[in-house]
């Protein structure tokens, strides 16, 4: 099991093999689902006060909110992978 973590921002990180999809806040969609993980419990909100800007929905149907952009985690997402290739 690859327990490689990808920083979030502001400290907290997620098991990169767990994150299924980092989407955009912004359209009526996403937010009817973070509504709906909140309203049941599987919201975890990692914005510390921030605004949302990346909604992460891992494999066991939660649903992390984190305040830095999409492409700033799918970089690190990248990053990561290439040193494992160097490796």
């Amino acid at each position: 099991m690859n327990r490689k973590l990808i920083n979030i921002g502001f400290g907290s990180f997620v098991m990169i093999d767990k994150i299924i999809s980092i989407v955009n806040p912004d359209s009526a969609p996403i937010k009817r689902l973070v509504q709906n993980a909140r309203e049941n419990d599987r919201l975890i909100d990692a914005t510390y006060g921030r605004k949302t800007r990346a909604v992460i929905i891992i494999s066991t149907g939660q649903i992390i909110l984190s305040g830095i952009q999409v492409e700033t985690i799918a970089g690190r997402m990248e990053n990561n992978e290439e040193r494992e290739k160097t490796k």
